[in-house]
């Protein structure tokens, strides 16, 4: 696997890095008024460059793709087909990609798996494919990419009060 074998990956599934970056921006530009969507793009390539992300997206992708031609043993095509709410291993799989930049990852994977924006929504409401596993992929790819933002920019002022001298 490669990070550009990931990228296809997602285009051909109809994402790409752009319309993740842009929820990846949406997140993290009220802390950092400063952030450009360029350094969100190179976030989330970061985070496709990992191996355990790639490994992920093959698996998740590939249980869609086999939904999609039906060739998944029952009960679990009848689940994928309803995307069936209380499955959650495509939750549990996508939460993976969000510990890789640590718990904050975690915290913005739940909100986009509850508000399900952007590109997230789109697959999530698309009725001519199957995206169960998709769907939270992409919300863990921007969490980790968020995550990694933020953990990149020092001197959030968090302490302004402190100044190093005490």
């Amino acid at each position: 696997m490669s990070y550009q074998m990931a990228a296809d990956m997602l285009k051909r599934r109809g994402v790409t890095l752009a319309s993740i970056a842009k929820i990846v921006y949406i997140l993290q530009s009220v802390y950092y008024p400063g952030l450009t969507e360029e350094e969100c793009v190179s976030s989330v390539k970061s985070v496709l460059g990992k191996r355990e992300v790639q490994y992920t997206l093959l698996t998740g992708i590939a249980l869609d793709e086999l939904a999609e031609k039906k060739l998944l043993p029952q009960p679990l095509q009848a689940v994928m087909e309803a995307d069936e709410s209380l499955y959650g291993v495509d939750e549990t799989l996508a939460l993976g990609i969000t510990s890789i930049y640590g718990m904050i990852g975690l915290t913005g994977f739940g909100y986009l798996d509850k508000i399900k924006l952007g590109v997230i929504g789109e697959l999530n409401d698309d009725k001519n494919g199957i995206h169960v596993f998709l769907d939270d992929l992409v919300a863990g790819i921007a969490a980790a990419a968020s995550a990694r933002i933020a953990h990149r920019h020092e001197g959030a002022n968090v302490y302004p009060h402190v100044t190093g001298t005490e």
